[in-house]
C-alpha cells in the first residue's frame, strides 16, 4: 500500500509539472478595427494607458509603432504594436523563459493570456475615446 501511495504522489506531481508548462500557438492580433473616429495619437494614448493598467511598459518606437514589454517573475515578453486611426495589431517580437519555439510557432500559454488581456484593455480604452 505504501508503494502505491508513493507512486501515486510521484505521478500526481509529474502531472502538475507538465500541466504548468503548457504551450500553445503564439497569439497575435491582426488589424483589430477601431470603431468610431479617432486620431493616431489618441490610439497611442489608449495603447499606453491600457498597457499600464495590465503591467506592460509601452514605448513609442516611431509614429504608428509602439513596443510593449511585460516582466513577470523571471519571464519577459516583448510585442510590437503597429497602429493607426483605423486599427491596431499586436505581434510577438521576442521573449525570455517562455519556451518559445519559432519553428513550431508555440509559446508558454501564459503569454497568450497576457496579450489577450492587453488587447481587451486597449479596446476598452478606445471605447472611452469614441464616446
Amino acid at each position: 500500500m505504501k508503494k502505491f501511495v508513493k507512486y501515486g504522489v510521484i505521478a500526481l506531481l509529474s502531472l502538475l509539472v507538465l500541466t504548468g508548462c503548457r504551450t500553445a500557438a503564439v497569439y497575435n492580433v491582426n488589424k483589430s478595427p477601431i470603431v468610431g473616429k479617432t486620431s493616431s495619437s489618441k490610439v497611442y494614448n489608449a495603447i499606453k494607458n491600457a498597457g499600464l493598467s495590465k503591467g506592460w511598459i509601452i514605448t513609442q518606437v516611431k509614429p504608428g509603432l509602439a513596443m510593449g514589454t511585460i516582466n513577470i517573475r523571471r519571464h519577459r515578453a516583448v510585442v510590437e504594436i503597429p497602429y493607426n486611426s483605423k486599427s491596431f495589431s499586436i505581434n510577438y517580437k521576442n521573449s525570455m523563459n517562455l519556451n518559445y519555439d519559432g519553428s513550431k510557432n508555440i509559446i508558454h500559454n501564459n503569454y497568450n493570456g497576457w496579450v489577450q488581456n492587453l488587447e481587451n484593455a486597449i479596446n476598452l480604452e478606445l471605447s472611452r475615446y469614441s464616446k
